[in-house]
């Protein structure tokens, strides 16, 4: 079983998982073209411990993938995520690490017809209104990276391959890269700075915990392929109340440094998860504050 984009936040946890119920794993990943390249290696080093587990750096664009494609299953989780990085030349690099990666997997995939599972985003939908966004809805892309994942989510329909596209929601959890926002908020809770908002921290995000992720992507490598999921937790939250979640756990007052909201930063995500449940028979399980007090957990003991 391939794992692209191993080195990550969401793939070392995927790959630990697969090995733990019974996987040989080829693991893959393009260090040093990681947005956390120190977090990237860390992970690395952690799975070269685990046994089952096969270690290739590569970068799928540019190197022969024939042996990606003579697996039974591939999960393709890697490429360069972040709404606020992809404007200007980050626009170039998104298209690069996510349309054009992308494409070469799926064309190294095409004679054996391996199982393929396809990280998008919920960024595809725009903002969510008055009510929860399914699979279905139109796609109202407002960044550079979310027309990339758009332009994956339509080569995977495309491809001669069995593919299935998982929609994830907001992403946190032990591992979470540095420049994402629990992240950043934790640090600077910890060490007694004022915690960097985007746009008065008004926007609300079904934030899921990595292990639901985890559990969502390993019942979909079950599926036949041709179906899209939402994975997220069904009951966003405002970044003012995980603030203060966050905040009460700590059992800290924290001092909030405001800055405009970024364009593309979308104002809601809200998933809807009755397809998911159906299909997987999954619904995120992890509340917000057990999965705070997690990555908290992680971070404090990784300082």
């Amino acid at each position: 079983m391939v794992v692209t984009g191993a080195a990550g936040f969401i793939g070392s946890h995927l790959a630990e998982a697969l090995v733990r119920g019974g996987h040989e794993v080829l693991a893959v990943d393009a260090l040093e073209r990681s947005s956390s390249p120190e977090a990237a290696r860390r992970n690395w080093a952690g799975l070269a411990e685990l046994p089952g587990v096969t270690l290739i750096e590569s970068d799928l664009v540019v190197d022969d993938l024939a042996k990606l494609g003579e697996a039974d299953v591939v999960v393709h989780l890697a490429g360069r995520p972040g709404v606020r990085t992809s404007w200007g030349p980050g626009a170039a690099v998104a298209q690069r690490d996510n349309v054009t990666a992308t494409r070469r997997l799926l064309e190294a995939c095409a004679e054996r017809r391996p199982k393929v599972v396809i990280a998008s985003s919920s960024s595809v939908y725009g903002s969510a209104g008055a009510r929860p966004h399914r699979e279905g809805d139109p796609l109202a892309p407002e960044s550079p990276y979310a027309v990339s994942k758009v332009e994956v989510e339509r080569l995977a329909a495309a491809a001669d391959a069995p593919v299935t596209v998982l929609r994830y929601f907001s992403v946190y959890g032990p591992r979470q890269r540095p420049d994402m926002a629990f992240h950043r908020f934790i640090d600077a809770a910890l060490a007694g700075r004022a915690l960097p908002v985007f746009g008065g921290g008004h926007q609300a995000r079904s934030f899921t915990h990595v292990g639901d992720v985890v559990t969502a992507t390993m019942a979909a490598i079950g599926l036949p392929g041709g179906e899209t999921v939402n994975v997220g937790h069904p009951e966003p939250v405002s970044v003012r109340d995980a603030i203060a979640l966050l905040a009460g756990i700590l059992g800290v007052k924290v001092q909030l440094e405001e800055a405009d909201l970024v364009a593309g930063d979308v104002l809601k995500t809200w998933a809807d998860t009755a397809k998911a449940e159906r299909l997987l028979g999954w619904t995120a399980r992890i509340g917000l504050a057990a999965g705070l007090a997690d990555q908290i957990a992680w971070q404090k003991g990784s300082r």
